[in-house]
């Protein structure tokens, strides 16, 4: 019997500080991201000999992403999901991802306002 995967590594509120918006004053100051993202990977030869370098490397992956956004200026929070999408499948080869960006206190009726968006990569 062949078993089939569908793993998934996440990382949830990963907060990222930095120049995002399209008004003029926040061309000026920082801001908080916070990121979700869901990855496919499958963990199942790192579940099953118990060896770290089998696994995607949430750390680094953490620390790419926070190194892309905070060296960077956006005006969408599209543009910083897109970013992100693109920097993860090139640098971990993910096959499949889902990210969300959620910039918090963009509107100030509502809690958050965020994109959700999901790419996977070409065969």
């Amino acid at each position: 019997m062949k078993i089939v995967t569908k793993d998934r590594v996440l990382i949830e509120g990963l907060t990222v500080s930095t120049t995002i918006g399209v008004y003029e004053w926040e061309k000026n100051i920082k801001q908080k991201l916070v990121l979700d993202l869901e990855m496919e990977w499958d963990n199942q030869p790192a579940g099953k000999s118990d060896d770290v370098a089998l696994c995607l490397d949430y750390f680094k992956v953490s620390q790419a992403i926070t190194s892309l956004v905070e060296a960077n200026k956006f005006e969408l929070i599209e543009c910083v999901a897109e970013r992100v999408a693109e920097l993860v499948i090139q640098l971990f080869s993910v096959n499949w991802l889902r990210v969300k960006v959620s910039k918090p206190g963009a509107i100030t009726n509502a809690t958050n306002v965020a994109v959700v968006i999901e790419r996977s990569m070409c065969s």
